[in-house]
């Protein structure tokens, strides 16, 4: 990994939203590490499928990076809370693929590559998550993305703070009180 500090990452951040695409390639040094180590979590802790090369996913995020649109982020913590978005929506992109390749849908094939991204015991799990990651976000927006970025993108608590412009203690109670009601959800209780 280059040791490069934050402010530089931040000064190549600008660079981008400027438009400067080839600032996005000497971004992507700087933080493929900490991106492998958000994949190799979030492929862990059960979305995924044991043999999956986690560098599959940093590599297919950073595609969707490079044919994006100008993109305007303040710092690392608002482009690594940017890649966990980006790395959610392919492992439900990709859980969709398989549950519609399983039902013979008339959807396009997943190729042999995609269908270890995540196992056939784990497209429910992810879908789920997915759907009740929605509705959350139609309640609060706020605990639905703090969730998001602790859960997809495992970003730590400071970071969370940084990119939501929030006090520590808040993200804190804001991630319990995200959390029970996800538990709640997924075990399909009544949530007040």
């Amino acid at each position: 990994m280059m040791d490069t500090a934050p402010s530089e990452v931040t000064r190549l951040l600008q660079h981008w939203g400027e438009g400067n695409r080839d600032a996005l390639d000497q971004i992507m040094p700087a933080v493929y590490d900490r991106l492998r180590q958000i994949a190799h979590r979030r492929l862990r802790n059960g979305l995924g499928d044991a043999s999956l090369n986690t560098s599959d996913l940093v590599h297919e995020a950073y595609l969707k990076l490079v044919d994006a649109p100008q993109v305007n982020l303040k710092d690392r913590s608002h482009f690594l809370a940017l890649m966990s978005r980006v790395m959610r929506n392919l492992l439900v992109d990709h859980a969709r693929a398989r549950q519609a390749a399983k039902r013979g849908g008339d959807r396009t094939p997943v190729d042999l590559e995609s269908a270890f991204w995540i196992s056939e015991e784990k497209v429910e799990v992810v879908m789920d998550l997915d759907q009740a990651l929605h509705r959350l976000e139609a309640l609060d927006e706020r605990q639905s993305q703090i969730l998001e970025q602790r859960y997809f993108g495992g970003l730590s608590l400071e970071e969370t703070a940084a990119v939501f412009e929030i006090s520590l203690a808040t993200v804190k109670r804001e991630l319990r009180s995200a959390r029970a009601w996800l538990a709640a959800e997924l075990r399909g209780e009544p949530v007040l």
